[in-house]
């Protein structure tokens, strides 16, 4: 089988997916966009110079045989972009979050189904190699039922783009916990079987971001902290939290933790940065044990190197589109109940 041929349209994120498709044998970048011409000389490298380079996404999807499209643009283009990329008979590999609400993200599983084509969301943190084993371990019943998850990412004072476009709701959709929140959500949800939400209660606040922006005179109407309680059908809870900047002594602080009748994970960062442990606690015959896995994990790869991985093995990829939608549903009800001040149902 020839290589797919791959395209990746937005440039900030997106220079990070045109490497790793570069590096997997069954791929090749055959095209890139960006409004900003100027970010192609970061991609350079990892491109032939017959490789396509437009300003117009639209004019790239027209003009190029693709197999699998990378989007990675702000949040509200995802939904027109995804759309008229699944149209022209490609898959789709969308940034997080799917969409700016859940009506956007059911119109685009809606087309994906009708098409017959891939969508998948980038959600990357399943695929550290720590979250991959500790899937593993749950799926084995090693947890039991898991009854209580709290999974959380702070930052101590960490606006990305500060005045730009991830500070402004129309174009965002929210402020941390779409942006980071988002993540650590999925990532719980994941590792809990995606139990079936009921209803959610929750709180956002401003308070650090909006003086910094008054302070800079900078635009910011998003929330710089997000906190929520989410009620399961099984009777399970989550608490979910993510700040953008928040009086902590961490630079970074991620953690996921799972409590289940037979045992329990947390997956964190170390050192307040970008690489992770995870461990496993367990009771054995009236001893308490704490299990942590050892590098190389086998299977471990990049949600990139995983969705071409289907693609080529025509095998059912994760994070999925209908998993995109259940946190879109339930971001919109975590603003819905901040605004409200009320528990928020999921329909």
């Amino acid at each position: 089988m020839s290589r797919l041929k791959c395209a990746v349209i937005g440039l900030g994120m997106g220079r990070c997916h045109v490497g790793e498709l570069h590096h997997h044998p069954d791929a090749e970048v055959v095209a890139v966009a960006d409004l900003d011409a100027s970010k192609f000389a970061s991609v350079d490298e990892y491109l032939p110079a017959s490789a396509g380079r437009y300003e117009d996404p639209s004019e790239l999807l027209r003009n190029e045989a693709l197999d699998m499209v990378v989007v990675a643009v702000p949040n509200a283009f995802h939904k027109p972009l995804v759309t008229e990329a699944l149209r022209s008979g490609v898959h789709v590999l969308c940034e997080k979050p799917m969409a700016m609400n859940a009506s956007e993200a059911e119109a685009m599983l809606a087309v994906s189904r009708e098409v017959g084509r891939r969508l998948m969301i980038n959600f990357s943190f399943r695929f550290t190699p720590q979250a991959w084993q500790m899937k593993k371990e749950v799926d084995s019943g090693a947890l039991g039922e898991i009854y209580f998850a709290r999974t959380i990412w702070h930052r101590r004072r960490g606006l990305p783009g500060f005045g730009g476009w991830f500070g402004t709701k129309a174009l965002s959709g929210g402020g941390a916990l779409i942006d980071l929140g988002v993540h650590r959500l999925d990532l719980a949800l994941w590792l809990m079987g995606n139990p079936k939400p009921t209803y959610v209660m929750a709180s956002t606040y401003d308070h650090i971001g909006s003086a910094m922006a008054a302070a800079q005179d900078k635009h910011f109407d998003v929330e710089d902290l997000a906190v929520a309680l989410i009620k399961f059908e099984n009777g399970a809870t989550l608490e979910v939290e993510a700040s953008w900047a928040a009086n902590i002594k961490e630079r970074e602080l991620m953690e996921t933790r799972l409590m289940g009748t037979r045992g329990g994970l947390v997956q964190r960062n170390l050192n307040e940065g970008y690489e992770f442990e995870a461990e496993l606690f367990l009771e054995r015959n009236g001893s308490q044990f704490d299990m942590r896995p050892h590098a190389p994990i086998p299977d471990a790869v990049s949600s990139i190197h995983h969705f071409v991985n289907c693609i080529v093995d025509d095998v059912p990829h994760t994070a999925t589109a209908e998993e995109g939608v259940t946190v879109m549903k339930l971001l919109d009800a975590i603003y819905a109940s901040a605004e409200s001040g009320s528990p928020e149902k999921i329909g």
